[in-house]
């Protein structure tokens, strides 16, 4: 019995057509003659859509892959909105790309159809990170940007991450419409192809200039930065787009010591030296922490492929480096920023901060004591970019993040920012310094005066279709048979975020969920802990986050809690695992 469906079998006899390249189509019939049913069903079941964090697939042929077909499609619908949305109006865009493969020619495809359409473009003539292409739709005033990167996935895959007007990526109902307008298009003809040369724009270096010069004035702590300005920075940009930048503002703010991992310098999109180039991997850290060892470094960093996630590792009390993980860092930073601002006497009623709600509850705590409101979004920095526009005029973001190691300082970008994180992890270092103390120490100290928070991360992936219809089946299964205990603890609350509502097993209260709608579940026990199970946006897995917390009354007792705590972390994930 053959795999394929109607609808699948529709898809691939119209990628037969002599409307696709004659490459295309010896590709597609290859793959019919080898009877590969299954790389079949996975390359056109459906079409790519908008999640997270936009458009992500593997590259290959398919209504279901990253190619020229798609992403021209997407351009063309995208293109079809942005005219419907701003009628008799000059329509710009920013497109960028980071060092994945293809990413560079996608780009350029991105550009021809933009500007087929009468669109204006304003195209990197180099790769360049996510943020400032975030950056360029504001300084440039775009109605909408593009950035090719499939940010810390696989070598196989690309992605195509599309802006609005804000800098911000496309939330609801932008996401949605240009969705129905991309399923609008019937035939690869009604694509414009064909470049037009006087609708685009070469940006270059002098952006650079701009976007580091506006990072530079948010600068907290300038005179530690010059007492501490040889402190000891290893850098690796994984192969990434991080090397464009990232040196030259941590140059730019007046630190003299930074060592680039060389073997990581280089962009490439086969990410030779790493298995995945995601700085939340262990694996990936590796080069830059035994560099950071040799040199003795203060603060070891590495970014992504296109520099919008910053992995960190630090000195311990023992001299031994370790990874921090994203909810310390970002906890780390909100801490650094308002405690600073508040010794400074510049925090105002209005400012705010922003974590997502399967971050740390440490930044909210922080947020709480230092009398900052804490908002709290649904998963994807789209959503804290979106609220920052919200808040325009009304309140001050001063600091934001989320667990996977994405974090912005101000209000330049609307989406997260490697190269500004970089700067003032940098920053926030040089001050703890100048202080006598080491980032590890004053982490230690947030855990005794706010309670010892411990989180972990598990990641299962399904690939494929029949991946797709697992992780399905098994949210569908957690929400009809919800567990009562997880590692032996009660569970009181269940938040529900798709149907909005949170249920309180002990009181019998209902009460409605004030977010947009989301596949994510939450369990809450009569601990406190928070246990989450959320499909990603952007890979084929299922994501199940837990968040312990205990009293540290002594920084004596912090080997003997954190064990307590990776225990009891363990019970759990255990449990929620096997629901």
């Amino acid at each position: 019995m053959s795999l394929l469906d109607k609808d699948t079998q529709a898809r691939i006899d119209s990628w037969l057509s002599s409307e696709y390249d004659k490459d295309t189509v010896s590709q597609v019939q290859k793959l019919v003659d080898n009877k590969e049913e299954t790389e079949l069903l996975d390359s056109f079941y459906k079409e790519l859509e908008f999640g997270t964090g936009g458009l992500r697939g593997i590259m290959g042929v398919g209504s279901n892959r990253m190619n020229k077909y798609t992403i021209g499609k997407a351009t063309q619908g995208l293109a079809n909105y942005l005219k419907k949305q701003f009628p008799n109006q000059l329509i710009k865009v920013a497109v960028s790309y980071d060092s994945r493969n293809n990413s560079q020619s996608f780009g350029h495809l991105v550009a021809d159809v933009f500007s087929a359409n009468g669109i204006h473009v304003f195209l990197f003539k180099e790769l360049r990170p996510t943020p400032v292409l975030s950056f360029a739709v504001r300084h440039f005033d775009c109605q909408s940007g593009v950035m090719l990167t499939a940010s810390h996935n696989p070598k196989e895959y690309n992605g195509y991450k599309a802006y609005w007007n804000d800098g911000g990526q496309l939330v609801e109902p932008h996401d949605k419409n240009v969705i129905t307008e991309v399923n609008a298009i019937q035939s690869v003809d009604e694509i414009k192809f064909d470049r037009v040369e006087a609708n685009i724009t070469l940006v270059g270096e002098e952006l650079d200039e701009i976007y580091i010069q506006a990072n530079q004035r948010l600068s907290i702590h300038p005179e530690a930065v010059e007492a501490q300005k040889d402190l000891k920075i290893v850098f690796s940009p994984i192969h990434g787009t991080g090397i464009t930048l990232v040196p030259k503002m941590l140059e730019a703010w007046g630190f003299t010591h930074v060592s680039v991992v060389k073997e990581q310098a280089k962009p490439d999109g086969n990410f030779p030296t790493v298995v995945y180039p995601n700085p939340e991997e262990e694996d990936a850290m590796s080069m830059a922490m035994k560099f950071g060892q040799e040199l003795k470094a203060d603060v070891i960093m590495a970014t992504d492929p296109d520099a919008d996630r910053v992995g960190v590792a630090i000195p311990n009390d023992k001299g031994e480096y370790q990874l921090i993980n994203g909810n310390q860092i970002g906890s780390l930073l909100a801490y650094y920023v308002l405690s600073s601002k508040k010794d400074k006497g510049e925090l105002k009623e209005n400012d705010y901060i922003v974590k997502t709600i399967v971050t740390t509850n440490l930044i909210a705590d922080i947020g709480d004591d230092l009398g900052v409101q804490t908002y709290e979004t649904l998963t994807g920095f789209k959503y804290i970019g979106e609220l920052i526009t919200k808040e325009q005029g009304k309140g001050t973001y001063l600091v934001g993040g989320e667990e996977s190691y994405g974090y912005l300082v101000g209000e330049l970008v609307r989406d997260k920012d490697a190269v500004n994180s970089c700067a003032f992890i940098a920053e926030m270092t040089a001050y703890f310094k100048s202080q006598g103390k080491t980032v590890f120490q004053v982490l230690t100290e947030l855990y005794v005066k706010y309670g010892f928070y411990k989180e972990k991360l598990i990641s299962l992936t399904k690939k494929g279709k029949a991946g797709a219809d697992e992780i399905k089946q098994m949210m569908v299964d957690l929400r009809k048979n919800a567990p009562k205990t997880l590692g032996g603890i009660a569970v009181k609350e269940i938040r529900d975020y798709e149907n909005q509502v949170s249920n309180n097993l002990i009181s019998g209260e209902t009460t409605a969920i004030d977010l947009p709608k989301s596949d994510v579940l939450q369990f809450v026990t009569v601990d406190g802990d928070v246990i989450s199970a959320r499909p990603s946006g952007t890979e084929p897995k299922i994501k199940f986050y837990c968040s312990v917390k205990e009293s540290l009354m002594d920084k004596s007792q912090y080997e003997a809690i954190q064990a307590k705590l990776e225990q009891k972390v363990e019970n759990i994930m255990a449990d929620i695992v096997k629901n």
